[in-house]
Formats: C-alpha cells, sequence, structure tokens
C-alpha cells in the first residue's frame, strides 16, 4: 500500500462527504501551563463535566517555544509565524477567560475543497463552547497551497511537516500568552484533515494526549513516533464501505486501530455506515468530548478497557 501514498496523492481527501460548507460541511465539498489543577474535566457525561484527570505531562524536551512573533489570540483569524516557513492564517476559538483558566487546545484539520471557518462549528458541535468555557482554545488552521491538491502535505505522502510546524507555533504561543492545559492537547480532522490528525498522532506523540479522525486512517508504513512512552488514545470514525474517495476509508482506519493496539495504545473503530461525511447522529459529538476528557496525556489503561460508557452510539466497539 505504500505507492497508494506517494502516487495517488493519496488521498485524499477529498471531498468531502454529503455535507456542504454553508451547513457545516464535512469535507469539502461542498503564560504557560502549569499543570496543576488545569480546567480540564474527565469522564463525565456531557459537554465539560466529569471528574480531574492524570497529573502527567508531556515532557519538556517535546514542548515547543516561539520562533516568531505570537499573535494576540483573538477570537477569529490569527496569523503565525513560525521559522523556515510562510506566515500562516489560523482561525482561533477563545473565551474570555482564557488567560485566567488553562483550558484544552484543541487542533482542528478540514477537509478537502472546505474552511477552516465553516467547518470545526459543524465537525465539533458543542465542543467549541466547552472548550471556551473551560478557558481552552480551538485552532483551526488554513492550508497552504503549496501544498497541492489537497490542503495538508502529510496526505499527499510528501513528508513534509510544514503543517506540523504551524501546530508546534500555535502550540508554543499558546503556553506563552495565554496558557493551556498541557494534559488536554488533542487533534480532529475529516478526510484529508483526517489523514493529517493520523500523521500528527505518531509524528506529535510528544504533546498528543488522544486523537478523532474522521475518515482518516494509515496509508502504508507508520510514521516514527515521536514519543513512543505516551500511549495517546484514538477514537477512529469511517462510514463503512461506501466510504471511498479516491481510497476506502475503512480498511485505513481498520490499519490504523490495529497499529495502534499492536504498540499498546488504545483505539477503537466507530463505523457510523453513512459513508464519507462526518456523522451528526446519536450524540456522537457528546461521545468524542466525553472521550477526549476521558484521555488527558499519558492516560494507561484507558478508563474505557472495560467497555464504552453508556449512552456511546451504538456502532462505537471495541
Amino acid at each position: 500500500m505504500r505507492w497508494l501514498c506517494s502516487s495517488l496523492v493519496v488521498l485524499l481527501l477529498a471531498c468531502g462527504g454529503n455535507t456542504s460548507e454553508g451547513t457545516g460541511g464535512g469535507t469539502s465539498t461542498g503564560g504557560s501551563s502549569s499543570g496543576e489543577g488545569g480546567s480540564a474535566a474527565v469522564g463525565g457525561g456531557g459537554m465539560g463535566q466529569g471528574g480531574m484527570g492524570t497529573t502527567l505531562e508531556p515532557k519538556p524536551e517535546f514542548l515547543p517555544t516561539p520562533t516568531g512573533a505570537c499573535p494576540a489570540f483573538t477570537p477569529g483569524t490569527n496569523t503565525f509565524s513560525p521559522a523556515g516557513i510562510a506566515p500562516r492564517d489560523v482561525e482561533i476559538w477563545i473565551g474570555p477567560n482564557a488567560t485566567a483558566s488553562d483550558g484544552p487546545l484543541l487542533f482542528y484539520w478540514h477537509g478537502t475543497g472546505s474552511s477552516p471557518v465553516n467547518e470545526p462549528p459543524y465537525g465539533l458541535e458543542g465542543m467549541i463552547d466547552a472548550v471556551e468555557s473551560m478557558g481552552g482554545i480551538v485552532a483551526a488552521p488554513h492550508h497552504d497551497p503549496a501544498a497541492g491538491t489537497f490542503p495538508w502535505f502529510l496526505t499527499t505522502g510528501t513528508g513534509k511537516e510544514d503543517d506540523l510546524l504551524l501546530a508546534d507555533e500555535i502550540l508554543a504561543c499558546a503556553i506563552e500568552n495565554v496558557g493551556i492545559d498541557l494534559r488536554h492537547i488533542h487533534s480532529i480532522g475529516m478526510s484529508a484533515g483526517g489523514l493529517n490528525t493520523t500523521q500528527m498522532s505518531y509524528r506529535r506523540s510528544g504533546y498528543l494526549a488522544s486523537v478523532v479522525p474522521y475518515s482518516g486512517g494509515l496509508i502504508g508504513q507508520a510514521p516514527d513516533i515521536q514519543d513512543p512512552t505516551n500511549p495517546f488514545a484514538a477514537m477512529i470514525f469511517h462510514g463503512g464501505p461506501s466510504d471511498q474517495v479516491v481510497v476506502s476509508f475503512q480498511p485505513i482506519s481498520e490499519a490504523y486501530q490495529a497499529d495502534l493496539a499492536g504498540r499498546g495504545h488504545f483505539a477503537f473503530i466507530c463505523d457510523h455506515g453513512e459513508g464519507h461525511t462526518i456523522p451528526k447522529k446519536d450524540n456522537v459529538q457528546d461521545a468524542i468530548w466525553q472521550f477526549f476528557m476521558a484521555h488527558p496525556f499519558g492516560t494507561q489503561p484507558s478508563p474505557y478497557e472495560g467497555g464504552l460508557p453508556a449512552g456511546f452510539p451504538s456502532w462505537c466497539s471495541l
């Protein structure tokens, strides 16, 4: 399958589902943190609810420092200037109490043909408000046109980490200027963005706590893992046999789950059966938020090892 990465350009990604940008469309078409106390909750039944989390945090050597001027972190478009690459715009969602409370940082990567403005509110329904209420940040990068057909460099097998260098800069500036809960740094994305989240999970395992690819997955050999000691968790979505755009996302999602399980990570599949789209049924976004809050950095074993919580979609299974 390695040839798919470089040749089919893999991917991906495309297009996007059957939701359009106008309705949120799924992909396509259509201050540093002290780490003490944080405001992130764990476990709970709904948005922003739950108990206390683990005290583990990323190792200092994996936490980036700013390499350029940091923006003010205001709601809307902010420009970051990582050393070595062109400045990049990023959509930021941040609440008024962010500097007073160290909350989660959630990266969102949109699908091909979609938008970092319109897709995150759709794919993160309810979660943006929860993050903001906890003093956290949602960051959705704009793509670099130089990436080519698909928005993110790593979905095409180029190996260029420009998008992850941008993520590093966002994290570094957030730590320095706002403050975040270092236990709760997560990534989620759809289609091309799901593939980018898959790549990011390995390449930035030094600081990611848990991830959710919507129609992402592993094509070919997994990249080197940045911090093999961090057993980040993954809630992996695909839409069944009809989830196809250039490639079939069901088998590559299953390949990703199998690879992580083989490394001792907690990873499970949610087959929503609706093809190449962001699922919206059965309170699934609430379940995703619950998963993120229950899996802060370094969580092992998963609190879900004995079974998924009550209320989770029946089409998610261990």
